[in-house]
């Protein structure tokens, strides 16, 4: 039913039918009849005591149909629009001999061949007399055919009770678009509750920041609040992956990253502290201790499920950056795993670093994340130059003797399974391969503990060797264009 803003005129002819009978002249495609409505004896469609002879009439050139009802002018003022036409402003016909007053009302087809073009006016010229809304409006179907009607014939108490029911009950996709056809007919105040459900709020910005925040909600839930973590993390990681905007999925993820990263940094730099741990009361301090230990814990398996997260949707440049800058973090992280304590309080921490460690160098070395580009130095000239390799060149720089102490203190792996230590080291080298000469040299004579376990069991330290030997001794001629 589509929304029409015009004035309706009465008509200036006696109509010639006053027996309530569907008329119509037939045309190749026309609508379903009508069936003429119920008679309410005393009020709606009564010939006996009506004072209104009402005709809708289908302006349709295909179809010619019309409807004529007996009804009742005091009904029909509630309708802001029946009452201005019945007032004196209105030149109409002087009643006839019988005291009947005659109205002609044009209903324009919908272009719907299906639906019966009179039904949803007879509905609300019903309600005119009868107010029983909530009898009437009992489906989101039904409110949506009247919500139009009500709103063309300025009948406020059924547009409010149409509204009202919309807002209370649930609408498929399709009834949706079609609330949304009706709102911009709807006053402000009584429009407010539909758009509420269906459009950010002013104040919030824009819908992109809106359904940020919400994702960022979701994310929070996921990884701090619900009970049933892993279900609910499986579910709130579908929608990250189906969300349409990926640029809102990596500001969210960076967000909740950086958040995460700042509280483990907080908590082991607590833990670590040399001032902290000569402070106090020594049993009220090792209950502290264990307090940051703890949460420090909980806050590395949110980052390491952040992160899988970022490497999945391929947004995690951020994380790699960050995670290149921590060289305080790996300080105290090694200073932590030097001090025994830590294995009767988290003892999974150090595999746990080594997995987040792990999963942001492969997301490097594997080129599914660009290490973005920094800013070095200026060369002798003055200009400025940039580089990729730089945070590349820190991230392994500062993790590689995090890695070694892990690798001393973690227990040992169950037979058949790869550690992620030799996982690491084997990415590091990947990583050091792409490196500039000076710094892989650097950097190689730091990784000759990776040997410490057999000779025979490090070939990817032996390959990593060869490689820089074999660029190392290339002659200069090889590679520099005449």
């Amino acid at each position: 039913m589509s929304v029409r803003k015009r004035q309706r005129v009465g008509s200036s002819s006696r109509l010639s039918s006053s027996d309530g009978t569907l008329r119509e002249e037939s045309s190749p495609s026309q609508p379903p009849p009508l069936l003429h409505p119920a008679s309410v004896p005393g009020s709606f469609n009564d010939p006996a005591t009506a004072d209104v002879l009402l005709r809708l009439q289908l302006d349709d050139p295909d179809s010619v149909q019309s409807l004529d009802l007996h009804l009742h002018a005091a009904a029909l003022s509630r309708s802001r629009y029946f009452a201005a036409l019945l007032s004196d402003r209105w030149h109409l016909p002087e009643p006839a001999g019988d005291g009947m007053r005659q109205l002609l009302f044009k209903i324009f087809p919908t272009g719907d061949l299906r639906c019966r073009p009179f039904d949803a006016y007879i509905a609300v010229l019903l309600l005119l007399h009868t107010l029983d809304f909530a009898g009437a409006i009992r489906s989101v179907a039904g409110a949506l055919e009247m919500l139009p009607v009500a709103l063309e014939l300025l009948f406020d108490d059924c547009i409010q009770a149409c509204v009202r029911f919309l807002e209370a009950v649930p609408w498929t996709e399709e009834e949706e678009e079609r609330v949304l056809s009706v709102i911009p007919f709807l006053r402000e105040e009584e429009s407010r509750d539909l758009l509420a459900r269906v459009s950010p709020k002013a104040a919030a910005g824009d819908g992109n920041s809106t359904s940020e925040e919400m994702l960022c909600g979701l994310i929070n839930s996921a990884i701090h609040g619900h009970p049933n973590v892993a279900t609910v993390k499986a579910f709130v990681a579908k929608l990250l992956r189906d969300y349409s905007s990926r640029d809102s999925v990596r500001r969210v993820l960076d967000k909740a990253f950086l958040l995460s990263l700042e509280t483990v940094k907080e908590l082991l730099g607590k833990y670590a502290s040399p001032d902290f741990r000569m402070a106090g009361d020594n049993d009220e301090r090792e209950a502290i201790q264990r307090l940051n230990l703890h949460a420090t814990m909980v806050n590395v398996k949110h980052l390491h499920w952040l992160v899988e997260r970022m490497i999945e949707l391929r947004v995690a440049d951020t994380a790699v950056k960050e995670w290149s800058e921590q060289a305080a973090l790996a300080a105290d992280l090694q200073k932590t795993f030097r001090d025994d304590a830590w294995k009767n309080i988290t003892p999974g921490l150090p595999m746990l670093v080594a997995r987040c460690t792990c999963r942001l160098a492969n997301s490097v070395a594997s080129g599914s994340t660009l290490a973005p580009r920094q800013v070095s130095s200026l060369n002798p000239c003055g200009i400025t130059l940039c580089c990729y390799f730089e945070v590349r060149m820190r991230f392994v720089k500062d993790w590689l003797p995090v890695l070694n102490v892990c690798r001393d203190v973690a227990s040992p792996m169950p037979t058949g399974h790869k550690p992620v230590f030799q996982e690491l080291e084997e990415t590091f080298l990947r990583i050091i391969s792409t490196l500039p000469m000076s710094d892989a040299q650097e950097l190689l004579q730091q990784c000759l503990s990776f040997s410490t376990r057999n000779v025979d069991d490090c070939p990817h330290l032996t390959s990593a060797f060869q490689t820089w030997f074999r660029r190392a001794n290339r002659p200069l001629h090889d590679h520099i264009a005449s």
